[in-house]
């Protein structure tokens, strides 16, 4: 049986439409597309341009004059390049071989595994379903390790990256990842014709930009050989002082001036490299008399005895006089501190007021482990006194201790510059150089025991949080004892006669072992003076 039912035929509706409406649609949209797509290859030509030149220069050159001359011309700059090997291998390293090995491996590892790493270290997250992650900025090289620069998502802080340090290292082929935030840098003083343009410039190079972030991963060990000990200066700036090598390959430089210096390390950790590096800096100030050197080596002048001749006091054996010594400091600092009040706010060492630097080897024996009571409480309230005032007075301390959990960490707070050396336990780490330090890389607990690797340590900046690894100069025993007659300390001066005083009443007691009441010593230092712990 036939079905007659109709059929029924759908058309699509058309309407015509005029030529310049289409125009006015189609036009604007694919000038857009281009804008966009022109604007997102910027920072890709920025980022590649010299790869791009020789590619573009390369095709030029076949297409134009066939592929013979492309090969004459390649060899030429092979031969070229060879030559300025030779003759000047740190400028072919710098703007040769440095910047082609920054883009192979920006090409080869970090793009290639940048999305898979971000995503299974837990640093990139969902949202409007797209993946939100860090975005890969830079990639610098050095000698010794790769610097990635990457812009944090919105949402993200640091300590994400300080935490997935250890995944991140593996994630891209090396054994450990040092993590710094980027830090606004003070911008150079400008004057000239052009003063007001570089203003200009400078205010959009150094703005502060915080959610960069920059992540250090070590091709190698830079610290594993030996740094030689720096030459003597003639001259040496306090602010500046070189002590060492950074893993960064420049030179660790101490800035001594208004601060004290906290050295801990574990037996045999290289604490001897820092302070004679430390000395040898400060050994042309010493013989001319600018830098008065004042030791105490509670160890029987194991360590310091070997160049007496620099120090202009120094005690070793009995407790007393090195007690003695931390009171005529204190003199000392008072004295200077009456005739600086109302004139200047901080010392600058000269010639009459020189600048005194008291280096105690072993800080524990003095505070916690001598065995007479009233000497060791002199001992801490003299301490304390030079901690809480001296810095800007011009005495210094430069104490070295091996162990950071007795009496000595109550003093810790007090010394602005501390300097971790290889560590005993976990927990060091944070007891010397604060709170979440190990967190933000300083392994202290985790450097090697070898003899080949000491002086090796972990320094906290003042311009950046994240700790700095560095290994400071070797002072062999032949350079001490040489320096030690080239830079012999001048004598003592004779101390200034002490103002008379009145005939005391009979029956009155010395209070010598407990320090006079009055300003000089802070109220959160007053358990100091029954042998128990500040308030």
């Amino acid at each position: 049986m036939k079905n007659n039912a109709p059929l029924i035929t759908f058309r699509r509706l058309q309407v015509s439409t005029p030529w310049w409406v289409v125009l006015l649609v189609v036009i604007p949209y694919l000038a857009w597309q281009v804008v966009r797509a022109a604007v997102r290859l910027v920072p890709v030509v920025r980022r590649n341009w010299v790869s791009l030149s020789l590619v573009g220069a390369a095709g030029w050159l076949w297409w134009c004059h066939g592929w013979l001359v492309l090969v004459l011309a390649l060899l030429l700059v092979a031969v070229l390049l060879a030559v300025w090997w030779w003759r000047a291998r740190a400028s072919w390293e710098r703007f040769v071989f440095l910047p082609a090995t920054a883009w192979w491996r920006r090409v080869s590892l970090y793009q290639l595994h940048w999305r898979e790493a971000m995503t299974l270290c837990r640093l990139s997250e969902r949202f409007d379903d797209t993946r939100i992650m860090p975005r890969l900025l830079r990639v610098r090289c050095t000698m010794a390790a790769d610097e990635v620069l990457l812009r944090m998502p919105r949402g993200q802080n640091p300590d994400l990256y300080h935490k997935a340090s250890a995944n991140l290292a593996y994630s891209f082929n090396a054994r450990d990842c040092r993590v710094y935030t980027g830090r606004r840098t003070t911008p150079p003083a400008r004057s000239g014709r052009w003063a007001l343009l570089l203003r200009v410039v400078d205010r959009i190079r150094f703005r502060d930009r915080p959610r960069l972030v920059w992540l250090v991963f070590p091709r190698r060990d830079p610290l594993r050989q030996i740094v030689p000990a720096f030459p003597p200066a003639d001259d040496p700036d306090f602010e500046r002082l070189p002590l060492g090598l950074g893993e960064d390959l420049r030179v660790f430089v101490l800035r001594l001036l208004a601060t004290h210096v906290l050295i801990v390390g574990a037996t045999r950790s290289g604490k001897g490299s820092v302070q004679w590096s430390l000395i040898r800096a400060l050994a042309s100030a010493i013989r001319t008399g600018l830098v008065r050197m004042w030791a105490i080596d509670p160890k029987g002048g194991v360590e310091l005895s070997i160049g007496r001749e620099l120090f202009a006091r120094y005690e070793y054996a009995d407790p007393a006089p090195m007690v003695a010594m931390l009171e005529d400091l204190v003199a000392v600092m008072r004295e200077r501190q009456s005739r600086m009040q109302g004139a200047v706010r901080v010392h600058t060492p000269t010639h009459v007021e020189p600048l005194y630097v008291l280096m105690v080897d072993e800080l524990l024996a003095l505070v916690a482990l001598l065995q007479d009571v009233e000497l060791r409480n002199r001992a801490r309230a003299a301490l304390a006194l030079l901690l809480t005032q001296g810095a800007g007075l011009g005495v210094l301390v430069i104490g070295a201790t091996q162990d950071p959990r007795k009496e000595v960490v109550e003093l810790r707070d007090f010394f602005p510059t501390r300097i971790a050396l290889r560590l005993n336990e976990r927990n060091h780490v944070d007891l010397v150089l604060g709170d979440g330090a190990r967190e933000r890389g300083a392994l202290a607990d985790q450097l090697s025991a070898e003899p080949s690797m000491r002086g090796i340590g972990y320094v906290v900046l003042d311009d950046r949080p994240e700790p700095l690894r560095v290994r400071f100069g070797y002072v062999t025993d032949d350079e001490i004892r040489t320096m030690a007659v080239q830079y012999a300390a001048p004598p003592e001066p004779a101390p200034r006669p002490a103002p008379r005083q009145r005939t005391k009443p009979a029956g009155h007691v010395n209070h010598r072992s407990r320090p006079a009441a009055g300003p000089l010593l802070p109220d959160s230092l007053a358990g100091f003076l029954d042998g128990g712990e500040p308030a």
